[in-house]
């Protein structure tokens, strides 16, 4: 069976931002703890293994840039 065009692109996105982290030479576990996030819902979500829909999880992704910001809708 063929994957889907939307997991792909999902894949994809979350390896060119763990990309941009490793270039910047960011701790991710630093960049959480500075920023009070849930490091391990920011994990998760990197990783693949969470879609932040809400609480922690939504707000690494916010923060992460993986989501757009509610409080921004214009």
């Amino acid at each position: 069976m063929k994957p889907k065009k939307d997991t792909d692109q999902a894949k994809a996105k979350l390896r060119k931002k763990r990309a941009e982290l490793a270039a910047l030479g960011v701790n991710l576990r630093e960049l959480c703890a500075a920023n009070n996030i849930n490091y391990q819902s920011a994990r998760d979500l990197l990783c693949g293994k969470s879609k932040g829909r809400r609480g922690d999880a939504h707000r690494a992704a916010v923060f992460l840039g993986l989501k757009p910001n509610p409080e921004q809708r214009t």
